[in-house]
């Protein structure tokens, strides 16, 4: 472990050791993936996907399970607060290559964010009957600005909050989807009968969103150092995480499909759980609906906001992207967590939700593929890592890559070369900023 890393992970910053137990670790993971997995991404994997929609979540949970691999067993060898930039680091040196990636993952944190704050005020407004408008990104700037205030209170309380919040929508959304399911007698397929066939390019294309929808276990992993025996823990909370939503998502999938056809959801896409909620539970059972996503989405921007600012001061620390202090005062984990908050909101105020999951999920793809490449390539041997599940990792992430890519150069080209010029950019300014691709590391991976 590098000097950097290792002043990060005994105190600096703010970073304390033990003070997320296994419990709170669930509860941060399940509270980014429940917040943006449901309420943001139904109704957009739904109009991929079509009726499959559900078995969409579960191929997601499949891919991510394989994708986890490689983040756990690195964790279980070198747990380290803001873990990625830790793993990147360890396989490729502190360059371009590591540091590109790592910024990338940062982004679609960020990225995240401002879906998920969108998305709150989304549901909000569904409550006054109000669609879209100003107030979309005023409320979606203000839950934004929460999540800041909750997260400069300290790590103990945002572990509190975070296992309160998980309890409460995790239990909520669970029974409006046995609700819905036994308003409907179990009729899944006959809300469903007339819709086209979106063919196996979309389904393979709607798992990318389905990723986007499990891959809060890197806020897990990003906090390992914090994490009470993260040795052990880490893996214990990724997997107990996406067990827990494999089984909410199901429960809403099938909810909402009992209750609306496909293009229904696809025209309610946006708030695709609400409108299921009304024809299924009534008027109180929308209402209880929507504020348990208010709940869910205000938690998970508050996750994620969590996560990355610690994983920007971690890359700060470990010289990976420069920092400015901008005139403030205090430890570089408070300038990351204003850094977070102002771009979220600005993606909040000026992209729309469609847009802002294409480019997670493009700078999430392409980050998870540089994961694997280094850990198969640099550390597998060493941490004891199979390198067939690595591999697998990798090419199912290749594949959905090149199904959601055909699919959005069809219906928004603008929206992947936006996408490549982003990805592009980011490494060719770390290429810039640290003058080498590729760094000598310490260990017998760069030996």
């Amino acid at each position: 472990m590098t000097r950097n890393e290792m002043n990060h992970d005994h105190g600096g910053d703010g970073y304390k050791k033990n003070s997320i137990t296994l419990g709170g670790a669930v509860a941060m993971g399940t509270g980014v993936m429940i917040g943006a997995g449901i309420f943001a991404l139904t109704g957009q994997i739904a109009e991929l996907a079509g009726p499959l929609f559900p078995i969409a979540f579960i191929i997601g949970a499949v891919v991510t399970g394989f994708s986890s691999y490689s983040y756990i067993k690195m964790s279980n060898a070198w747990p380290s607060a803001g873990g990625i930039g830790m793993i990147l680091q360890k396989c490729y040196g502190p360059g371009a290559v590591a540091a590109g990636a790592a910024l990338l993952m940062a982004l679609s944190m960020v990225i995240a964010e401002s879906l998920v704050a969108r998305t709150f005020a989304t549901y909000l407004l569904r409550a006054f009957d109000i669609e879209g408008g100003p107030l979309v990104p005023i409320l979606a700037v203000g839950v934004i600005v929460f999540a800041f205030l909750v997260n400069i209170a300290g790590n103990r309380s945002i572990g509190l909050f975070s296992m309160v919040m998980a309890a409460i929508k995790i239990g909520g959304i669970a029974l409006f989807g046995i609700a819905a399911l036994w308003s409907s007698g179990f009729d899944f397929a006959a809300a469903s009968q007339d819709a086209v066939d979106f063919g196996a390019m979309g389904f393979v294309a709607s798992v990318a969103l389905a990723i986007l929808a499990f891959k809060g276990f890197t806020t897990i992993t990003n906090s390992g150092a914090e994490i009470t025996d993260p040795n052990h823990n880490v893996g214990r909370a990724i997997m107990i995480s996406i067990a827990l939503c494999v089984v909410v998502y199901l429960l809403v999938a099938f909810g909402v499909g009992s209750s609306l056809t496909i293009d229904e959801i696809i025209a309610a896409k946006d708030y695709s759980l609400a409108e299921a909620a009304e024809p299924a539970l009534g008027q109180v059972g929308f209402l209880l609906t929507v504020l348990l996503a208010v709940v869910a989405t205000a938690s998970a921007v508050l996750a994620s906001v969590f996560a990355v600012s610690r994983m920007l001061a971690m890359l700060t620390d470990m010289k990976m992207i420069p920092h400015s202090h901008f005139g403030m005062s205090g430890p570089i984990q408070r300038h990351t967590l204003v850094y977070t908050v102002v771009i979220a909101s600005f993606l909040a105020v000026f992209f729309d939700l469609s847009r802002i999951a294409s480019l997670g999920a493009f700078f999430y793809l392409i980050m998870d593929m540089v994961v694997h490449w280094g850990v198969w390539r640099f550390r597998r041997t060493e941490i004891g890592a199979s390198g067939v599940v690595i591999l697998a990792a990798l090419g199912f992430d290749a594949i959905v890559l090149v199904a959601f890519t055909a699919m959005k150069l069809q219906s928004d080209p603008a929206i992947v070369a936006y996408a490549a010029l982003a990805i592009l950019g980011v490494f060719l300014f770390e290429r810039a900023y640290l003058s080498r691709w590729l760094a000598p590391q310490d260990g017998p991976a760069h030996s």
